[in-house]
């Protein structure tokens, strides 16, 4: 139980973590100007990926009890998990994630390096460099968030798969970052830090992407699960009839109400959108079903027909989710809170939406 409600934990922390990399990617990538104001919450979050990777090594000394496949004598006697054990097998599993998050860090390293740099020597050239990075990185990070998620969670379940996993688990990062923006931003809004740079145009503009990628991470859910009734295959379809077994029904329904009928209708209107504390309490609530997902993704091979939450469900959040705050509050503090000499800042402090 102990090593199950860890490795949910740690999965949505890491993926707040990885959806900040992501905002600093896209960022760059399309040279924007509406989210210079945020650049540095995305900066902070991106520099947890190297906290996380030490937050790993409990699961890597608890394999044998988290997955399946690492028990070599099972593995020898079943004949799909025999075909897997190429790729399934405790040394390259570990080496894969040592990868992950080596890519990981050294683009947020570099792309956060390089901003700070900027601060003191404003120079088209740093940010030229960015973007060239953020370039090369959104591939990087495209391939390495996909094998990530396929290596820590969907393995869990080692004879289901999915080839649109990945951009399943990327849909909910993305959606956790912004929900993380908001509150963070919202707080300081409160203490009446920012509160002349990041406006009321960038919640609308954050109130935008949630609304959007609440769209998009229910389409890819619901492909997903579409695609596997429709073709019908058993070693499929039997993950899906888990989530949908006694009492996991009702996760599976809050997931449908709550990740995405809530918030939908909740952050469709103009003025949503607009209103500070309300944006920051459908955040709370979409981090809340972030949370929810992860917990469907990975109990039920624990507890087959049972969806129990246990306290050590939220002495590893607390306790994961203590040292990530602490260490994202420490990177963001550690300097200016916007790029200063970023020559979009003020684009980006005036910027209205239409």
């Amino acid at each position: 139980q102990l090593l199950f409600s860890y490795l949910t934990a740690f999965t949505f922390w890491a993926s707040i973590g990885l959806g900040g990399l992501f905002f600093v990617l896209l960022h760059h990538l399309t040279n924007a100007t509406w989210s210079v104001s945020l650049r540095r919450f995305g900066e902070a979050a991106m520099m947890t990926l190297p906290l996380m990777a030490i937050f790993f090594l409990p699961i890597a000394f608890g394999l044998s009890d988290l997955y399946q496949w690492n028990d070599t004598q099972f593995v020898a006697q079943d004949h799909i998990l025999s075909r897997k054990a190429g790729y399934l097998n405790a040394g390259f599993f570990i080496t894969r994630t040592v990868i992950y998050f080596v890519i990981w860090s050294v683009l947020a390293g570099v792309l956060s390096k390089t901003s700070a740099r900027q601060d003191k020597q404003p120079s088209e050239k740093l940010t030229n460099k960015m973007r060239a990075v953020s370039t090369i990185g959104m591939l990087l990070f495209a391939i390495t968030i996909t094998f990530a998620f396929f290596d820590w969670i969907m393995s869990v379940d080692a004879y289901w798969y999915s080839t649109i996993f990945g951009v399943y688990i990327f849909g909910g990062a993305f959606l956790a970052i912004l929900s993380f923006l908001v509150l963070i931003a919202g707080y300081l809004r409160r203490k009446n830090i920012l509160s002349d740079v990041v406006t009321i145009e960038h919640y609308h503009d954050l109130g935008k992407y949630l609304f959007a990628f609440i769209i998009f991470w229910s389409y890819i859910a619901f492909s997903q699960y579409f695609l596997i009734w429709y073709a019908n295959i058993p070693e499929e379809t039997i993950w899906f009839l888990h989530r949908w077994d006694g009492a996991w029904q009702i996760p599976s329904l809050i997931l449908v109400f709550g990740h995405f009928m809530v918030p939908f209708f909740g952050l469709m209107p103009r003025s949503a959108k607009r209103n500070v504390g309300y944006l920051s309490a459908m955040a709370l609530f979409i981090l809340l079903m972030h949370w929810v997902d992860y917990f469907w993704l990975v109990m039920p091979t624990l507890h087959k027909h049972h969806a129990v939450v246990s306290w050590m469900d939220v002495t590893t959040m607390l306790g994961i989710g203590g040292f990530f705050i602490w260490f994202f509050w420490q990177r963001f503090t550690s300097r200016a809170l916007v790029p200063v000499n970023d020559p979009k800042l003020q684009a980006s402090i005036h910027f209205k939406n239409v």
